[in-house]
């Protein structure tokens, strides 16, 4: 069959595979669940579902802060009225399941065969309003929560239906804005805080920034590809190539029913930096044979050869890249690591496929300057060749010298993440947040699940007691500045029973006591407050609270301490503990970073030592190759360290990715040394030759990356910025090292300091 109609028929099945992706792509969505960052197959995940099932989500609410107009306290009769008026606004609400508010507490009173609930506040009877504050300023478990202690902001803690998602989420922050503004609230005079926030903002910053970072990558890729070949083809070409790679790695996700998240977002950027890379080595060879006289076919063909196995290769170290991040826990990575190395290996077939074949139904392009003796790069990398050479010792020196201070640097680079670490620290989502920790008790979810032994249940008055010491050790140590539990259902009930005095807000003194207790507590078991506390059965119960986000290094410090706490200080004959919590899980997650991270470098390193021992059988030339690749790796650990930036989620993805992106040009320029050395015995001249070779092709694609990676300094999650920001280093000093000390590793390691070595002035540059 002749070659036109093989390229026809390729682009024929390359066009309905692509139409297929696109109908896949269609169906995808944007989506930001804070659940999908708990760490899979964790038993205590396992455990904490099981305990949601039971007593509800930890972070199914939304928190609204309101400010009093300035001069006024939130006892100001106006300020109190607005706030009622949202307040019966929100219960009316579709997805609100209740609504605690300054307006709605009020104090339980059982009289008789009845109970009844008398409001702390009566905004109606300003001379209550001095007796009232006093009232709320002095019973447990409303400063902090609802009321502000500085009596300048009051809170409305809104709980919401389970696991609610983006659109309804949406509508219901709508339609509290729109609430807000009728009752004329100003914008700087009230905050949000929950995951119907922080769901909503994520998803629509990374519709936002992913349209920015693509126009951006097309623009510079656009650019950095004229300015390196100078024609359309040399343009357009790559361009097709790549967002063809895009296409249908979108297409294999809508396919599997995966959302694009916070770090799917990055895959098409990803893609469109390094998928150029197959194709930008293709043409360069493609165009350095034209202009040695090579016929269209011809050169095409030896391009085919020579590039082939290299970028086969070095497709496969960089797609081995991402899918080591499928040893992870946390869903995103896994499914980014997976379906970006899936688009790598599907970059490469279009490369070998689309692009061959739009070469050869094109017509031979006329070259600029044809050449018949080589090209300008040819002397600019002959000199820069010699240079390297001549300055060996000093580029050796200072390679030894950065490694060390790399190295001791690195030490200081901690694993630390907060909730909002994506956000910047000036972010207006985060600030609110920041509300919160400052004027209320945070937005931290606190979980500790209370389990009675030795047969007795959740209200027995030993258990009680020991709940009581534990919520004690909570506020005092801990730093807890909100506690609910069980204990505060019994106080309350004895409080309501005895007149609602605050004196009366306190255990019962003798089982005698409790018994009586006992049986008025059905009056109350089936309020929502009381459920969310304690099991019905009373066999569970619940402590729970918020604090201030402290992060996690500070977190494991507290649990480690309130363990052992309840270790030496809880009788595990009368209550057994255990935390767990939304906030728990996600701390758990880096106990697995480190693991993760050093488990994904290692299955790294085996697979380049396995493609270079395959193709030299040489344990030196392994050491050779993987030295100029680990050093960037340690130079951008050591600027962490130095710039104080923390191993988290989002940066702890960095090194596996750029180790497997960097090595690409090695192995491309391993590749072609090892054809070279077949048919040029001499080690000096197949390396120099090599160089020539391959180096405008190493700078072209690293400048291509390094400045595609640049675009998401742009973006305003901090996790998204310093992922451009590292790797983009990291391949800046990759390039680098290429073109220094590899081949000087290759020259005097490889074998030992053969002739051509020793005299390289000899030899003069084509």
């Amino acid at each position: 069959m002749p070659l036109r109609r093989i390229s026809y028929l390729a682009l024929l099945v390359l066009g309905l595979l692509s139409a297929l992706s696109a109908y896949y792509v269609a169906q995808l969505r944007f989506n930001y669940n804070f659940n999908d960052f708990y760490p899979a197959g964790d038993p205590d995940l396992d455990y904490y579902q099981g305990y949601t099932r039971r007593f509800g989500n930890d972070n199914d609410y939304l928190l609204l802060g309101l400010e009093a107009p300035a001069g006024q306290t939130v006892f100001a009769p106006g300020f109190l009225a607005r706030v009622d008026s949202l307040t019966r606004l929100v219960r009316r609400e579709r997805h609100v399941v209740a609504v605690t508010s300054p307006t709605t507490v009020s104090n339980p009173v059982v009289e008789g065969l009845g109970f009844f609930n008398l409001p702390y506040l009566h905004p109606d009877e300003p001379a209550r309003r001095a007796q009232d504050s006093t009232l709320i300023y002095r019973t447990p478990g409303l400063v902090g929560n609802v009321f502000s202690p500085d009596a300048r902001a009051v809170t409305l803690v809104i709980q919401t239906t389970p696991d609610l998602k983006k659109p309804p989420g949406d509508s219901l922050l709508t339609t509290l804005r729109s609430g807000l503004a009728q009752l004329h609230f100003p914008e700087k005079d009230y905050h949000f805080a929950g995951r119907a926030v922080a769901q909503s903002v994520f998803v629509d910053r990374l519709q936002w920034e992913l349209a920015v970072f693509m126009s951006l990558s097309v623009l510079l890729v656009t650019g950095l590809l004229w300015f390196t070949f100078r024609t359309w083809w040399g343009v357009v070409l790559p361009l097709v190539v790549v967002l063809g790679a895009i296409l249908w790695g979108l297409g294999v996700m809508g396919a599997c029913g995966v959302s694009i998240d916070l770090m799917t977002a990055l895959l098409p950027v990803m893609m469109f930096v390094v998928g150029t890379s197959d194709t930008v080595h293709i043409i360069t060879r493609y165009v350095a044979e034209l202009g040695y006289g090579a016929s269209k076919r011809d050169a095409l063909r030896v391009t085919l050869k020579e590039s082939g196995f290299g970028s086969g290769l070095s497709a496969l170290t960089t797609s081995l890249g991402f899918f080591t991040l499928m040893t992870s826990t946390i869903r995103p990575i896994y499914n980014f690591g997976l379906f970006t190395g899936i688009a790598v290996l599907l970059a490469f077939v279009l490369s070998f496929t689309l692009l061959p074949a739009l070469l050869l139904l094109l017509k031979k392009p006329q070259l600029r300057v044809p050449r018949q003796q080589g090209h300008s790069w040819d002397g600019v990398l002959g000199r820069l060749f010699r240079q390297v050479l001549a300055r060996r010792r000093l580029i050796f020196l200072v390679s030894g010298l950065v490694i060390a201070a790399s190295i001791g640097l690195a030490t200081r680079v901690r694993i630390n993440s907060a909730l909002l670490d994506d956000l910047s620290k000036n972010d207006p989502v985060r600030l609110d947040f920041a509300f919160f920790e400052q004027k209320f008790a945070g937005v931290r979810p606190f979980e500790l699940e209370l389990k009675p032994a030795g047969g007795r249940d959740i209200y027995d008055l030993a258990v009680l007691r020991q709940t009581e010491q534990i919520e004690g050790y909570l506020q005092r140590t801990y730093g807890l500045r909100f506690a609910a539990s069980p204990v505060t259902l019994v106080k309350s009930v004895r409080k309501a029973l005895n007149g609602g005095g605050l004196a009366e807000y306190r255990l019962p003194a003798d089982s005698t006591e409790l018994a009586r207790l006992r049986s008025k507590l059905k009056l109350f078991r089936k309020k929502p407050e009381f459920s969310a506390l304690a099991l019905p059965d009373g066999t569970a119960g619940r402590l729970t609270g918020r604090m201030a986000d402290v992060g996690s290094i500070r977190a494991d410090a507290l649990n480690d301490d309130l363990r052992r706490y309840l270790r030496t200080s809880i009788d595990s004959t009368v209550l057994r503990t255990r935390l767990t919590g939304s906030s728990n899980l996600i701390d758990k997650n880096n106990e697995n970073l480190t693991l993760n991270m050093i488990t994904g470098m290692s299955i790294d390193i085996v697979m380049v030592t396995i493609i270079v021992l395959a193709l030299f059988r040489s344990l030196r030339m392994t050491v050779v190759v993987l030295i100029p690749n680990l050093v960037p790796i340690l130079i951008v650990a050591g600027v962490m360290g130095l710039a104080g930036v923390s191993m988290k989620v989002s940066t702890s993805i960095i090194f596996t990715i750029a180790f497997g992106i960097a090595v690409d040009d090695t192995i491309h320029f391993i590749s072609k040394l090892r054809l070279t050395l077949a048919h040029e015995p001499n080690l000096f001249k197949a390396v120099r030759h090599t160089y020539l070779l391959a180096g405008k092709a190493v700078i072209v694609t690293s400048l291509i990356l390094v400045g595609g990676f640049s675009t998401l300094l742009f973006s305003s999650f901090d996790g998204t910025f310093y992922v451009g920001l590292l790797i983009g280093l990291t391949l800046l000093f990759g390039v680098v090292a290429e073109l220094t000390l590899l081949p000087l590793l290759i020259l005097f390691f490889y074998k030992h300091k053969p002739k051509a070595i020793l005299e390289p002035q000899t030899e003069s540059v084509p």
